[in-house]
C-alpha cells in the first residue's frame, strides 16, 4: 500500500471546508483592499531563495527540498511565497517603471521540517505582496487587513510589532549587538552561524539559555534614525486610532533575512499555546537584492493549516450548501439529469444514479451536507413535481418541476 509522505496530508472531507473557507474570506478582503491573484511556480531556482530569504535562515540552512534537474540547474520546491513574487515583478520590469502593484496569492509551500500540529512539510499559505509604496500606511492597511480576515474567521489573537530601522541606523545596531554577543558564552551552533551571516537573527533564538544570555543586550529602539522612527510612531498610531491593540517586542526580526522597518508577527493561543498564525513587514531591499531597481515592497503571509486547525478545535458546523437530487425507481434518472442539467447552471447539485428507499437517501443527503433535498417517486413522476424538504429548517413540500428554480 502506497502511503502519503510524511508530513503531507490530502485536503479533503471537513478539512477541505475549512480550507476553502479560510482561502474564500481571505481572498474577499484582499479584494476590497485592491489587490489582485498572482500564482507563481511551485519550482524555482535554489538561488532566489538563498540571496533572498538569506544564509542565515534556518529555511535555507536546513528545510529546503533541494536538488539538480536534468538540465544541470539547482532548484528547489518554493519554501515561502515573497520571493517568487518579488522575482516576477522583477522579471516583467515592473521595478523599472516603479509600479504600484498589490498582489494576494495561495497554494504549498515546502519544508523539511519536523511535522507537528498546524505544521507540516507540504504546508498552504495565502500571503499578500505590494510593491511601489513607500507609505507606512500601506503597511498599517496590511496590518488592518490580516485584523479583518481573523475576525470574519471568528479567531482570536494578539499582534506583535517592532521596527528592523534601515541601512542608515541597522548598521550601528548590529555593531552594538556584536559587541555585547562577543562577551557572551554558551550560545547554541545556530546563533554562532547567524552570528557570522546576520547578528539579529539571533534575537529570534528559542533557546531558552540564549534568551537569557539576551536579556540585557542592546535594544533596536534605542539605535533607530529619526525617519525610521517617525514611521514607527506614525505606525502606532495608525493602529490606536482604528482600534488594533498590540504588544512592541524589540527580539521580533521575522524569520528571514530581507525585512527592514515594519515588522509584525500575529499570535494566538486557541492551538495550546502561543503560535503565530501571520507575520510580515517591509523589505525594500529586497527587490535590489533580487537584481531589481531599488523600490519598495510590504506583505505578509498566513499559515492556513493552523488557522484550519484552530477552526477544528472549536467544532464549527460545516454550513450546509447545495441541492441533493434522487429518485425512487432507476426508470426517472434520465429526467433527473435534465433537471440537474439545468440547476448546475447556477447551483451545486449531488445527483444520486440509484434508486433507494427515502430513508437512505435521506442519509446520503445528510452525509453530503446538502441543504436541500429533492426526490421524485410514483407520486411526483406522476404529477411533475418532485418532494422538497429543507434539511436545516426541516420545512417539507411538493414543488413542480416547472417552478423549479423560482420555488428553492
Amino acid at each position: 500500500m502506497i502511503n502519503a509522505l510524511k508530513g503531507m496530508k490530502d485536503v479533503e472531507g471537513k478539512y477541505a471546508f475549512y480550507y476553502t473557507k479560510i482561502i474564500k474570506i481571505c481572498e474577499e478582503v484582499a479584494k476590497n483592499y485592491g489587490f489582485s491573484f498572482i500564482n507563481t511556480p511551485h519550482l524555482e531556482l535554489s538561488k532566489l531563495f538563498k540571496r533572498s530569504v538569506g544564509e542565515s535562515s534556518d529555511i535555507v540552512g536546513k528545510e529546503m527540498y533541494e536538488f539538480i534537474d536534468k538540465g544541470g540547474n539547482k532548484v528547489c520546491l518554493r519554501p515561502e511565497g515573497t520571493a517568487g513574487v518579488v522575482r516576477s515583478y522583477i522579471e516583467h520590469k515592473m521595478d523599472k517603471a516603479q509600479s504600484v502593484k498589490r498582489w494576494f496569492y495561495h497554494g504549498s509551500m515546502f519544508r523539511y521540517e519536523r511535522p507537528q500540529k498546524g505544521r507540516l512539510r507540504e504546508f498552504h499559505q495565502f500571503g499578500v505582496e505590494s510593491f511601489g509604496t513607500a507609505s507606512v500606511y500601506e503597511d498599517a492597511s496590511l496590518i488592518l487587513m490580516l485584523v479583518e480576515i481573523f475576525t470574519r474567521l471568528n479567531i482570536k489573537f494578539s499582534l506583535i510589532i517592532n521596527s528592523l530601522g534601515c541601512p542608515q541606523c541597522l548598521p550601528s545596531y548590529k555593531k552594538a549587538l556584536m559587541e555585547f554577543l562577543d562577551k557572551q558564552e554558551g550560545l547554541c551552533e545556530d546563533c554562532l552561524r547567524r552570528k557570522d551571516l546576520n547578528v539579529i537573527r539571533i534575537l529570534d533564538c528559542k533557546n531558552e539559555h540564549c534568551q537569557n544570555l539576551l536579556q540585557n543586550a542592546p535594544l533596536l529602539s534605542q539605535k533607530l534614525c529619526p525617519s525610521c522612527q517617525k514611521d514607527f510612531t506614525l505606525l502606532q498610531t495608525c493602529l490606536k486610532e482604528n482600534g488594533v491593540e498590540f504588544k512592541l517586542d524589540d527580539k521580533l526580526v521575522r524569520g528571514l533575512d530581507y525585512y527592514s522597518k515594519t515588522a509584525f508577527e500575529f499570535i494566538s493561543d486557541e492551538i495550546g499555546a502561543k503560535a503565530a498564525i501571520a507575520g510580515g513587514g517591509r523589505y525594500d531591499r529586497l527587490i535590489e537584492y533580487l537584481g531589481g531597481k531599488s523600490g519598495y515592497g510590504v506583505g505578509f503571509a498566513l499559515g492556513i493549516e493552523r488557522l484550519i486547525a484552530i477552526l477544528e478545535q472549536k467544532e464549527e458546523e460545516c454550513e450546509r450548501e447545495g441541492i441533493y437530487l434522487c429518485a425512487m425507481d432507476e426508470n426517472y434518472v434520465p429526467k433527473l439529469l435534465q433537471i440537474a442539467t439545468n440547476l448546475r447552471k447556477n447551483k451545486k447539485v449531488f445527483l444520486s444514479y440509484e434508486a433507494k428507499k427515502l430513508a437512505k437517501h435521506l442519509a446520503n443527503a445528510d452525509s453530503a451536507n446538502a441543504e436541500i433535498f429533492l426526490c421524485m417517486g410514483a407520486n411526483e413522476a406522476q404529477n411533475q413535481s418532485l418532494f422538497y424538504k429543507n434539511l436545516k429548517t426541516k420545512e417539507e413540500k411538493q414543488i413542480l418541476i416547472s417552478n423549479l428554480e423560482s420555488g428553492l
